[in-house]
């Protein structure tokens, strides 16, 4: 993965060229078609998401609560909270996406504190706005 190409999420823009370079080395880019169901609610959690092109909605108990968009991240709350998928996340149109597994995403968080410090701020937000 380039990079550069990962200044397009918001998450990352901040990160020296260095730490772009460490993430590059770790992600994934990932395209994906549209109606790709990307995680479903209750199973296990492997991977983190972060959107680099096209659209998504979030569901929980089957009733869409949230759509997402480029810039936006999905997942965290299972790699770091509950073990499991807390919503449904299906693609509303082709998308690509930044992918890091479990153990990449957990190795960013140690080696960048700034990106783990965002996630953890918009894991607060995303539990007081489902609770």
């Amino acid at each position: 993965m380039d990079p550069n190409d990962l200044k397009s999420v918001p998450l990352f823009a901040s990160l020296r060229d260095d730490e772009l370079k460490q993430l590059a080395q770790q992600a994934e880019d990932v395209d994906v078609r549209e109606g790709k169901q990307l995680i479903t609610e209750g199973r296990f959690a492997y991977e983190f998401f972060a959107i680099k092109e096209g659209t998504a909605d979030v569901s929980i108990e089957g009733n869409v609560v949230r759509q997402l968009g480029p810039g936006d991240f999905f997942g965290e709350m299972a790699l770091l909270v509950t073990d499991r998928r807390t919503a449904s996340v299906v693609a509303t149109s082709p998308m690509r996406l930044v992918v890091l597994t479990a153990g990449q995403f957990h190795a960013l968080e140690r080696q960048l504190p700034s990106v783990a410090a965002q996630i953890r701020t918009a894991i607060a937000e995303r539990r007081a706005s489902i609770a």
